[in-house]
């Protein structure tokens, strides 16, 4: 009996499958979710620090997860396909688990975006969360 799928049709979805077994790079794409978000956004939301997050940030998007766009000084990351938040609520429903986009803007970040939308609107601060260790 010869195998349906060959190893070359399924490395692709391996491989997505392997960048996305890094908890903090799941917690960034919530974190983005239907929007964009910059660094120091993602800095606000998740309580990393900014070198830990652009090392997965250049993970996300070899990986063709991300897309970026310049503003200024800011660069802002969105999802190459928001697709992807589906997955990861279907994931988290399959084991269990809710799965929830982190709303914008935040209040601790100083970009333009959150900024102009704190301007309009009342938001809810940062949550805390642990500083990670840089691998």
């Amino acid at each position: 009996m010869t195998n349906i799928t060959s190893q070359s049709s399924t490395a692709p979805i391996s491989d997505l499958f392997q960048t996305l077994s890094v908890a903090p790079r799941l917690e960034i794409l919530l974190a983005i979710g239907a929007s964009e978000a910059c660094v120091c956004h993602l800095e606000a939301a998740l309580g990393y620090r900014q070198a830990f997050i652009s090392q997965h940030l250049m993970a996300l998007r070899e990986a063709n997860l991300l897309e970026t766009r310049r503003d200024g000084r800011f660069i802002y990351y969105r999802l190459a396909d928001q697709r992807i938040l589906e997955v990861l609520v279907q994931t988290g429903k399959l084991l269990g688990q809710a799965v929830a986009v982190q709303p914008t803007p935040l209040t601790a970040c100083e970009c333009p975006n959150c900024a102009s939308a704190k301007a309009s609107s009342p938001c809810s601060g940062a949550s805390s969360r642990p500083e990670a260790e840089a691998a």
